[in-house]
Formats: C-alpha cells, sequence, structure tokens
C-alpha cells in the first residue's frame, strides 16, 4: 500500500502569509534604517572627495554637514539604546570614514 503525499497548499499560503505579518515588516523596518544611514554618510563623500582630489575648491554648505550628522548621532544613540549591533558598526564605520576624508583635506 503506498500512500501519496499531496500537497497541502493551505498550509503554504498560511506559512507564507504569517511570514510576512510576522517577520518581513521588522526585517524592512531594519533594512531601511540600515540604508538610511548609509545614504546620509555618503551624501557628503562625492564633495569631499571632489575638494581632496583638487577638483572643487567648494565646500558642501555647513549647515547641511551639521544636520546630517545631528541625524546621524540621533541615528547612533538610538543603535545604542536598542543594542543594534549592525547600525553601530555601521554608523561608527561611517563616522571613521568621514573624519579621517575631513582630515585629509585638513591637513593638505
Amino acid at each position: 500500500m503506498e500512500t501519496s503525499k499531496k500537497i497541502d497548499f493551505n498550509k503554504i499560503k498560511n506559512g507564507v502569509v504569517d511570514f510576512f505579518t510576522t517577520h518581513f515588516s521588522r526585517i524592512s523596518a531594519d533594512t531601511l534604517g540600515w540604508l538610511a544611514a548609509i545614504a546620509l554618510h555618503a551624501a557628503t563623500v562625492p564633495t569631499l572627495l571632489a575638494l581632496l582630489t583638487g577638483m572643487t575648491d567648494n565646500t558642501p554648505n555647513i549647515d547641511i554637514v551639521m544636520f546630517m550628522w545631528a541625524g546621524l548621532v540621533l541615528l547612533f544613540a538610538r543603535a545604542v539604546i536598542l543594542k543594534d549591533m549592525l547600525n553601530i558598526v555601521t554608523i561608527g564605520f561611517g563616522f571613521v570614514v568621514q573624519a579621517v576624508l575631513m582630515a585629509l583635506i585638513l591637513f593638505k
């Protein structure tokens, strides 16, 4: 007597719906937060690299840089409070890279 296994599509559908309702929103929110930190750091990099290579003498406006750094400090504080190591490392690494770029420009 051979028993054939039938695919239970309702069980699969319920599993997929359960995944999206419980995990997907958290994964998406974390990914968007991580990408936001990278995008904020990357906003001034082209200008800083252009300054470093001598392609331009125009510095980014100080108010834009200050607001971006304030936002990054707040995101970093949030990551520390939540003990979110991915964001702590990402934002911390971004601060180091930007500080090195600024030091290279300043001491050039």
